[in-house]
């Protein structure tokens, strides 16, 4: 029984190793990027509109609602960063049912990467939004004391965000793998259907803890004009 995509090993050749989590990664974003292109290439605004231009709508304006109910104001500005990552991790989950697969969210590698991408992007965004002397004045708010607590969040949380996700999804994969080892074929069946209800649960805690890390890094200045407006 493997413990990680990682162990998976299709090809060698001296120090690389061309591994589970590469492959099964690179067939998910390829995946994602034909399935945009194919459902994107005819969209109508008339009626008559496609059921998967219809799903496209439904999963875009979720996701838009989601983020918007999380504080951030234009949703369509960060749609593409948040949308991507609840889309890559909740295919990754929904693809269990091909014999075979792997998600590679069950790598640390792989987790450690997504969270390494919100790391950079919280600090994107917020420059982008208080320009990046405001930014980083938020750090030695309320007083400068606050300057080392607050790197320790930034670095704490990112490493949150990666072991969660990693030992959520490798621990599900664990028991539907022990359970078809000693039980009969219909448990483990139902175990992966709730897999795949779990899958997509981590996958909307992971992109919506994600907003709410870029919703603080802009919170700041959106308080500003609020308290300036009611004085």
């Amino acid at each position: 029984m493997r413990l990680s995509p990682d162990e998976l090993i299709f090809w060698r050749g001296g120090f690389f190793k061309l591994n589970g989590t590469i492959v099964f990664t690179w067939g998910i974003m390829v995946l994602l990027a034909i399935g945009a292109k194919l459902i994107s290439r005819k969209l109508s605004t008339g009626p008559k509109r496609s059921r998967w231009q219809n799903l496209l709508e439904i999963v875009v304006l979720g996701i838009e609602k989601q983020i918007e109910e999380v504080g951030l104001s234009r949703p369509r500005k960060y749609i593409g960063f948040l949308g991507t990552l609840f889309l890559f991790v909740g295919t990754a989950s929904l693809l269990t049912v091909i014999p075979g697969y792997e998600p590679p969210t069950g790598s640390l590698s792989t987790t450690a990467a997504l969270a390494l991408c919100v790391f950079v992007a919280v600090p994107y965004f917020g420059i982008e939004d208080q320009g990046i002397r405001g930014y980083l004045k938020s750090y030695i708010e309320p007083t400068v004391i606050m300057l080392p607590f607050n790197i320790i969040s930034e670095v704490s949380r990112t490493l949150a965000l990666a072991i969660r996700l990693f030992g959520n999804m490798m621990s599900g994969a664990m028991i539907i793998a022990i359970l078809l080892t000693i039980t009969p074929f219909v448990f483990p069946v139902l175990m992966t259907a709730l897999g795949l209800l779990t899958g997509m649960v981590q996958a909307y805690i992971f992109s919506i803890l994600t907003a709410v890390y870029i919703a603080a890094a802009i919170g700041a200045r959106k308080s500003s004009p609020e308290k300036a407006s009611k004085s």
